[in-house]
């Protein structure tokens, strides 16, 4: 059974300049026992999707249109609030500022005795302790972190108690925005380690990572979601997108980033022209079509159809049915 699941999902923010689209027409299937990434360019709705995935988006969005479940719950998008109880056991949210995501007049003992507390209130403070001290460990950490401030830790040592804080309770979804960016190269291999066990041994059915690292994905997810302007764009398994990605786009972000892979070191990387779109206003066909070296006036236009091959989806008029395609080429 499918853990999560999105449909049609489109959002905004409020403004002081007006309504900035950030979210449109999104869908996602989340299946347990799997890392599902997402990635894309800076501002391209990851983060957004993330808050509305982990239950927990900021006050200036506005949900238009969609449909979720999580965990056989379907949770009403116009009032996300109303689903509080279902954080930190069925759905956390690993976030990308320890720093903001720490209360800096607490310990670290302290706080992780509270979200032990709220799953089971008769826990004892020695008990939350000692499972505290567990997971830490598994990120390397030693135990007087229990009793250090936040300012005490160094940045990756924050971002790391971030990441035991929020798997403490072993949730069911974990959802991982941008986990590792503050991280040095071995805190980052520890942390991705963590999340694979977690999964693998069964403490978290699956997660969700938001992040840039197209190479990072390669190696950790099962599934890989590419987003551009507020759309997925193309989802595929992992290595049928590093090795065949259909969109433009994704195929323009590979080409763009240095990855683990054979003849990396004799081949050049490639910028992508031109700017994201401005998405203060609405985009009728396809986003990428102004950095899109195959498009044509029908991308200009009209929003591509999903096109599906062998377990991959991809919106480009490129890989439409035939009868919708036939003046594309």
């Amino acid at each position: 059974m499918t853990l999560a699941s999105i449909r049609g999902l489109a959002a905004h923010y409020d403004t002081g300049e007006g309504r900035h689209h950030a979210l449109d027409g999104v869908g996602l299937d989340v299946e347990p026992g799997q890392i599902t990434g997402i990635v894309g360019e800076s501002g391209c709705g990851k983060s957004t999707l993330a808050s509305v995935l982990s239950l927990n988006p900021k006050p200036s969005l506005r949900v238009d249109a969609g449909a979720m479940t999580v965990a056989g719950t379907a949770i009403d998008l116009t009032a996300i609030e109303s689903h509080r109880s279902l954080r930190g056991g069925t759905v956390a949210l690993l976030p990308q500022g320890a720093l903001n995501a720490l209360n800096p007049t607490r310990r670290v003992g302290s706080v992780a005795h509270d979200i032990l507390a709220v799953g089971d209130k008769r826990i004892k403070r020695a008990e939350s302790e000692a499972r505290t001290a567990a997971r830490l460990a598994e990120l390397d950490l030693p135990s007087r972190v229990l009793r250090a401030y936040p300012h005490q830790l160094s940045g990756g040592m924050r971002q790391r108690t971030v990441a035991a804080l929020a798997t403490l309770r072993d949730p069911r979804l974990l959802v991982a925005d941008e986990p590792s960016s503050a991280l040095d190269v071995s805190s980052q291999r520890l942390l991705m380690g963590l999340l694979r066990r977690l999964v693998s041994e069964g403490l978290v059915d699956a997660i969700v990572l938001i992040t840039h690292d197209v190479a990072l994905l390669s190696e950790l997810a099962d599934r890989i979601a590419v987003m551009y302007a507020g759309r997925v764009v193309e989802q595929a398994p992992a290595r049928t997108l590093v090795d065949r990605p259909r969109h433009p786009y994704s195929r323009a972000l590979l080409a763009s980033v240095l990855a683990p892979e054979p003849g990396t070191r004799g081949r050049r990387l490639a910028g992508i022209p031109g700017s994201p779109p401005d998405l203060r206003l609405r985009i009728p066909g396809c986003p990428f079509e102004p950095r899109c070296a195959d498009a044509v006036e029908r991308c200009r236009t009209e929003r591509p159809p999903r096109s599906r091959s062998e377990g991959a989806a991809s919106d480009c008029w490129l890989h439409a049915p035939a009868k919708e395609a036939a003046d594309v080429r």
